[in-house]
């Protein structure tokens, strides 16, 4: 790839300051603008990781929005932020973007206490419909100037959230623009009706004719009388070629699809959209990956990444193996002895560990895409014909589903195990991602169990374990690759319901570490330094959160004078809650040092700097309980 000063003479990127600075520009500067961009993503990207394929792919949008509307006046939300870090570049962060995803620098997300034309926070994915059609309504009734676009992308429409919001979008009196970002991507290929549905739109080779012609001569009538007349012919020509203009039945007028890397294309829609007095559903056709080779040829890969080299695209990778990786591994290992074990994602097969289960067993492999709460309920019909459905999702995302869990999965006590993926912090994604209170939200549950691995050998045993329940179970690890410890093999590791394992310590050991999985390290830095100040600390892999070990604690109580429990979750209302919890519950007045993230949304970084913000590391913990 050239670089700038090899493709321009001088830099157009560097004089965009605001918002307002993108209207100055020529149209024959737009497509200058849109490759310095690019490479300013690509080359920050390559050094920090991100989101990247999405983003490339939504330059010339953004840049057209910029010029057609008026942040923060117009309210422009994001759904997900994985396509707005041009977005970031053009109103006002370009001198930071460097920044991005690091500590204490920009977030990979939108978020609005960072800058006042980020009209809405956007992790996750599905919300901005219902965020606009609030924002919408809320400004009509107050009278207040400004009009509010939604920009969601097409596996984001699919969203449960996004069709309840096109559901009640003609009982409110009010004007959404809604931009369909349309790749034919979510992270992976996109599955289901609407998204083929939305397909036929893009390739109908005779309707697309049609509509140039139509949409050409509308621009021309533009502000006669004559534009109701297109309109009329428009819709009728949509009635035509589509069969049914679904979008139209909720309400929206439709425009598109619309070639979403073509300025003149881009604006001229937009200004349709935002002149029109009703709301308008633009739908925008763009490439992921787009102006970077290997992102444009593999876009799944490239959705988001680590840091990698711009020349070859070589990503730079950790050389343990994941959690996510051997959990894939494991349930592949069991499809063939179970013919009734089947697996369900959310749109993350690839980030799960599933790819090669998916590729095997097709027909036992079910992506639901970006519909969490759906998968499990989904899981729990198959669970009750007598199949072992296995969710594998991230934390974060299962939030989305907690009354799914309760009302369709423990209820019923029926088979589901779900295996929760980036479970605690995970570094760089920030706040919306951090998986830390799946504890929290699910132990209250009855019938559920719960557990944690300490490595992957673990987590192998207790996969198998949870097959042969005849309830829900879940299992949780982080995002980080686990240690070997060198154990058993998995079969001889007896796991048991609710018995944790001793790892250190005597029955006169007077402190006792109680951990979950990841924070056993940590455990033992506690214990040695527990070691200089002659006392002896034990340490106890929990393995299970739900039920707990309450032989064990009994026993250790007899003759402890504290313990202390470490998880790499919220420490309100998660495991050691339960561990004080069963202890008083059982007149026991041993006291316990919960330690755990604090109550407040902990930021973007390492995992590193993370536990030292919040005083996670031995020193700390040991100085605290001193």
């Amino acid at each position: 790839m050239a670089s700038l000063t090899e493709t321009f003479p001088m830099s157009l990127l560097s004089t965009i300051n605001s918002a307002n600075d993108v209207i100055d520009l020529t149209p024959q500067q737009l497509p200058q603008l849109a490759t310095e961009v690019r490479e300013t993503i690509i080359s920050t990207i390559s050094k920090n990781g991100g989101h990247l394929a999405s983003n490339l792919g939504s330059v010339e949008l953004t840049i057209a929005l910029l010029r057609i509307f008026s942040p923060p006046l117009d309210r422009i939300v994001w759904d997900v932020g994985h396509q707005a870090y041009t977005w970031k570049l053009l109103t006002g962060r370009r001198e930071q973007f460097s920044t991005i995803r690091t500590r204490g620098g920009l977030s990979g997300f939108i978020k609005p206490d960072e800058n006042p034309c980020d009209a809405s926070i956007a992790g996750h994915a599905g919300t901005a419909l219902s965020t606009a059609l609030g924002m919408a309504t809320g400004l009509a009734r107050k009278g207040q100037p400004g009009h509010v676009l939604a920009i969601i992308g097409d596996a984001s429409m699919t969203n449960g959230i996004s069709l309840e919001a096109l559901n009640n979008l003609e009982d409110v009196d009010a004007k959404v623009i809604v931009i369909l970002n349309d790749n034919e991507m979510s992270i992976n290929q996109n599955v289901g009706a609407l998204s083929r549905s939305l397909g036929r739109m893009l390739t109908s080779v005779r309707y697309n004719r049609i509509k140039a012609a139509a949409e050409a001569a509308g621009h021309r009538m533009h502000m006669t009388a004559l534009r109701h007349i297109y309109h009329k012919l428009e819709q009728a020509i949509k009635s035509i070629w589509l069969k049914n203009a679904f979008f139209e039945e909720f309400g929206l007028r439709y425009i598109g699809p619309i070639d979403g890397h073509d300025f003149n294309a881009l604006e001229n829609a937009l200004l349709s959209a935002r002149d029109d007095k009703r709301s308008v559903l633009v739908h925008v056709a763009t490439q992921k990956g787009r102006g970077y080779q290997p992102a444009e040829q593999t876009p799944s890969a490239w959705h988001g990444v680590s840091a990698f080299v711009c020349e070859t695209g070589e990503q730079v990778k950790g050389g343990a193996k994941g959690y996510s990786q051997a959990c894939g591994e494991t349930l592949l290992a069991l499809a063939e002895d179970n013919p009734s074990l089947v697996t369900i994602t959310a749109a993350m097969c690839t980030g799960t560990g599933l790819a090669a289960f998916a590729e095997k067993y097709p027909r036992r492999f079910f992506d639901v895409g970006i519909c969490e709460a759906h998968a499990v309920v989904f899981a729990a019909g198959l669970a009750s014909t007598g199949y072992r459905p296995v969710f594998a999702v991230y934390s974060s995302f299962l939030q989305r589903a907690v009354d799914c869990v309760m009302h369709d999965v423990c209820i019923q006590k029926l088979p589901v195990l779900l295996c929760i993926d980036r479970a605690g912090v995970v570094g760089s994604d920030g706040p919306t991602h951090h998986g830390i209170y799946d504890i929290p939200m699910l132990r209250c549950l009855p019938n559920l169990v719960m557990m944690q691995p300490a490595d992957n050998q673990e987590l192998d045993a207790m996969i198998r374990f949870a097959l042969t329940l005849d309830g829900p179970a879940t299992i949780r690890y982080p995002r980080e690759p686990g240690p070997e410890r060198g154990l058993k093999e998995c079969a001889d590791m007896g796991i048991e319901l609710g018995k944790a394992e001793v790892l250190s310590g005597s029955p006169e050991t007077t402190i006792w570490i109680w951990a979950l999985g990841d924070m056993l390290p940590l455990a033992h830095e506690i214990a040695a330094l527990i070691g200089l100040k002659g006392r002896t600390a034990g340490i106890v892999n929990a393995r299970f959160i739900k039920p707990l070990d309450l032989t064990l604690l009994k026993g250790q109580a007899a003759t402890a004078t504290c313990f202390i429990t470490l998880e790499n979750g919220s420490a309100a209302g998660g495991f050691g809650s339960a561990v004080a919890e069963t202890l008083a519950a059982n007149n026991i007045t041993t006291p316990v040092h919960i330690i755990g993230w604090p109550d407040r949304f902990m930021g973007q970084g390492s995992t590193t700097q993370l536990r030292e913000e919040a005083g996670l590391t031995a020193e700390r913990i040991v100085e605290s309980i001193q």
